[in-house]
């Protein structure tokens, strides 16, 4: 008498997750997180973790005079205030930007679209000095505005307009590719029940390109806390008025005050931190929402 043996189906499903494992299409799992990790070590936490054994070697006393003395606290203002006033501006007029290049069509286009990415391309100093020819006393912008008793250049309004044009194509290059993507068939059918285009715009695509929002805005405003080169030119660089902080850690490593400037870069690094995290926290609960809603 003969005995048939079969498979059982435990074990044909574990040879198949075996089969599936042999075929990822980027194997070596183990060895590409070491080299990311690796990667990751040498870039930046390296040197984070000096930045903060650095500012481990003042005391507590020293510490705290170096990172909350009055002109550093005015750069600490000026910078995370502009900074925010720049990326708020950008996620207005970036989101406009991309709507334009988006949804029509124009003479010029191909060229608005690549004028966007010339501050990534264009060098700061230049950007800065470009910026300061324009709008001082005696500029192009500049001559008129002051006729009118407006100054820009020098003042910490110049720091805003230096950081508006560095940071604005961050928030136009990550909204663009979500409008492309968007269903037009909602924006149809919401017209169709009787919504007013404002109406549509809110209810429909508004909630799909707010994630993208949030991140373009949290990329500008990065962006913009760590801008030096296009921002010293037309701030003026007085301080307690429109000295930004990068330039404060500049003229302590110029003093040789090496503790110093890594304590208030610390601070910087804190701040970033947390701002940046909030904002990633409202991105997942955004997405959390609308996956809830569909």
């Amino acid at each position: 008498m003969t005995h048939a043996t079969h498979a059982s189906p435990d074990a044909g499903g574990v040879s198949h997750l075996k089969r599936l494992k042999q075929q990822r299409v980027m194997p070596g799992f183990g060895l590409t997180l070491g080299l990311s990790m690796l990667y990751l070590s040498l870039v930046v936490l390296i040197p984070l973790s000096a930045l903060f054994f650095k500012t481990f070697t003042l005391s507590f006393d020293d510490f705290w005079i170096a990172v909350s003395s009055p002109r550093v606290m005015a750069s600490y203002r000026l910078t995370f205030g502009a900074a925010f006033l720049a990326a708020l501006f950008n996620l207005f007029t970036g989101l406009l930007l991309a709507w334009v290049l988006v949804r029509y069509e124009f003479p010029g286009k191909k060229i608005v679209d690549a004028l966007v990415d010339l501050p990534f391309a264009l060098p700061t100093a230049v950007a800065g000095i470009s910026l300061t020819a324009l709008l001082a006393g005696n500029g192009w912008i500049g001559s008129y505005l002051e006729a009118w008793g407006i100054q820009v250049a020098f003042t910490p309004a110049g720091v805003v307009v230096a950081l508006i044009f560095i940071g604005i194509p961050f928030v136009v290059r990550t909204v663009q590719p979500v409008l492309e993507d968007a269903e037009k068939e909602l924006e149809e059918a919401a017209t169709c029940l009787g919504a007013t285009p404002w109406q549509t715009f809110l209810k429909v695509i508004l909630p799909t390109i707010t994630p993208a929002l949030l991140t373009g805005f949290a990329m500008a405003f990065a962006r913009a806390i760590g801008e030096y080169g296009s921002v010293i030119f037309i701030a003026g660089n007085m301080p307690m008025v429109s000295e930004i902080t990068s330039l404060i850690i500049i003229g302590k490593l110029e003093q040789y005050d090496f503790a110093g400037a890594t304590a208030v870069a610390v601070v910087m690094l804190i701040g970033s931190f947390i701002l940046l995290m909030v904002i990633n926290l409202l991105q997942a609960w955004q997405r959390k929402r609308a996956g809830m809603k569909s």
